[in-house]
């Protein structure tokens, strides 16, 4: 699973070592990234703090279904 975080700049500064050793996820503007779940709660475990933006669903997607009025 994939989750979106954002860090202030001092935070990323710390974060940085976990990333690169934790994750090969990518990094967007303003001090945000894709990372892994397991990266995440490796920073947690560091005691980095950061803001979750969004998480990867894993509610499976319907394809091609289609609303049918009764």
């Amino acid at each position: 699973m994939k989750v979106i975080v954002q860090f202030t700049p001092r935070e990323e500064l710390k974060a940085l070592p976990i990333l690169l050793r934790h994750s090969t996820g990518m990094v967007l503007c303003d001090q945000t990234y894709v990372i892994s779940e397991e990266a995440a709660k490796a920073l947690v475990r560091a005691g980095i703090r950061f803001t979750e933006v969004s998480r990867e669903s894993s509610a499976p997607v319907a394809q091609g279904a289609l609303g049918e009025r009764i």
